[in-house]
């Protein structure tokens, strides 16, 4: 199994993400963890990365390619692996059929709409950091957390301007890798919205499995 998993922020790829890593085995790999791994190893190239970083830099794709060739080739990937939140763009999907061989793009399919009830109505406690919903798991005093009884704040990032505006990003860049992966014959789409089990289920049948 060689995944990539597709989808705007909040349509629940973290959650899908890591039901798939368990049912099948294999590794998540991120960028940001990648990067972490190789800076803390002092690799080469994890050094090269770290340059750009000091200075504030973005890490430039030919290092980003050359430490997830990297990476695939550890004994963890033999089976597979999950690619999340790489590639971002076509530019870094052309580049990566140089180095990994995909059989799957898998869409959480998700309406701006509904990412945005679900990321603005989110609250999270400010003393246990344990997550509430406004709607689907409310708390049962408003506004304290269950668990501690600590106050339960609106994080920055799931503000509606934050959300509509990593929705813009995520459209200008990264939706064009649906059509992309169209082309190739191995984009599958699981319709965000039909509830937590059935999403998983709908994702393992999409990849050949039983949940």
């Amino acid at each position: 199994m060689r995944i990539v998993l597709l989808g705007a922020p909040g349509s629940g790829k973290g959650t899908q993400g890591s039901k798939i890593c368990e049912h099948f085995g294999i590794p998540a790999i991120s960028t940001g963890d990648m990067l972490r791994a190789s800076i803390a190893a002092k690799t080469e190239v994890g050094l090269r990365a770290k340059a750009f970083m000091d200075e504030g830099n973005l890490v430039p794709d030919d290092i980003i390619l050359e430490m997830m060739a990297d990476r695939l080739r550890e004994d963890d990937c033999k089976s597979g692996y999950l690619l999340d939140g790489f590639p971002r763009n076509i530019a870094q999907a052309e580049a990566l059929e140089q180095v990994a061989g995909l059989e799957s793009a898998l869409l959480i399919d998700v309406s701006d709409g509904e990412i945005e009830k679900r990321m603005t109505g989110r609250r999270v406690c400010k003393d246990c950091g344990r997550t509430f919903h406004l709607k689907s798991i409310p708390s049962k005093v408003a506004g304290i957390c269950d668990s501690c009884g600590g106050a339960l704040i609106q994080r920055d990032d799931d503000s509606a301007d934050t959300v509509r505006a990593r929705l813009c990003v995520y459209h200008e860049q990264t939706e064009p890798l649906v059509e992309f992966y169209r082309g190739r014959g191995i984009l599958k789409i699981v319709d965000g919205t039909i509830g937590l089990e059935n999403v998983t289920s709908e994702v393992f049948e999409k990849l050949g499995a039983r949940g």
